[in-house]
C-alpha cells in the first residue's frame, strides 16, 4: 500500500506540475493586438488637368542644301583610271546628290597639254565616263549626268611643270543649266 500513496502521490503532484505549466505557457503566450481601426479618410480632390499652353506651329528645318562645289577628281597619267585620292571627293559627291535626286549635272572631263588634240579629247571624255560610272554604281541615276569633254583647252594650272599637269588631269562637276 505504501507502493502505492507514492505512486499516486507522485502522480498527483506531476499532474499538479503539469497543470502549473501549463497555465503559465497560457499566460505567457501573446494575444494578437485587437484588428487596427480604420481612420476615415479625407476625400481626394479630383485634380483637373492644366491644359497645356498651345505651341505655335514648328516649322520643320529645312533640309541642308547640298553642295554641289566639288573638285579635284584626278586621274592618272595618260589615263581615265582614277587616283584613289578622288574617291572620297566623289562619295562626298554620291552624299549631296543624293539630297537632290533630281538635279542634272555636267560632268567635264579634262586632260594635260600631253599627247595630240585627238587623243586628249577622247581621253577627258573617257575621264568625264569614268566619274559618271562611279557615280552610277553608288546608286545615282545615269540619265542625270551628261558627259562633255574638254581636251586640253581650259587648263586650270601650267602645263610647263608636272604639278600643274596633275591638276589639269581632272573632271568637274556642275550643275547641268
Amino acid at each position: 500500500m505504501n507502493i502505492t500513496k507514492n505512486l499516486l502521490f507522485t502522480a498527483l503532484i506531476g499532474m499538479a506540475t503539469l497543470t502549473m505549466y501549463s497555465c503559465k505557457a497560457k499566460k505567457m503566450i501573446a494575444k494578437p493586438d485587437p484588428a487596427p481601426v480604420a481612420k476615415p479618410t479625407p476625400p481626394v480632390e479630383e485634380k483637373k488637368p492644366t491644359p497645356e499652353p498651345v505651341k505655335e506651329a514648328e516649322t520643320p528645318k529645312p533640309a541642308d542644301k547640298p553642295n554641289f562645289n566639288l573638285d579635284n577628281i584626278q586621274f592618272e597619267f595618260n589615263s581615265a583610271v582614277l587616283k584613289t585620292s578622288s574617291f572620297s571627293i566623289l562619295d562626298k559627291a554620291v552624299a549631296e546628290m543624293k539630297k537632290s535626286p533630281d538635279t542634272k549635272f555636267v560632268l567635264n572631263g579634262h586632260s594635260s597639254a600631253e599627247g595630240t588634240p585627238d587623243h586628249n579629247m577622247s581621253l577627258s571624255i573617257d575621264r568625264a565616263n569614268s566619274v559618271k560610272s562611279y557615280l552610277v554604281n553608288a546608286g545615282l541615276n545615269a540619265s542625270n549626268f551628261r558627259i562633255v569633254g574638254h581636251g586640253e583647252k581650259e587648263p586650270v594650272s601650267s602645263n610647263n611643270s608636272e604639278e600643274g599637269r596633275m591638276l589639269n588631269r581632272r573632271t568637274e562637276i556642275k550643275i547641268d543649266n
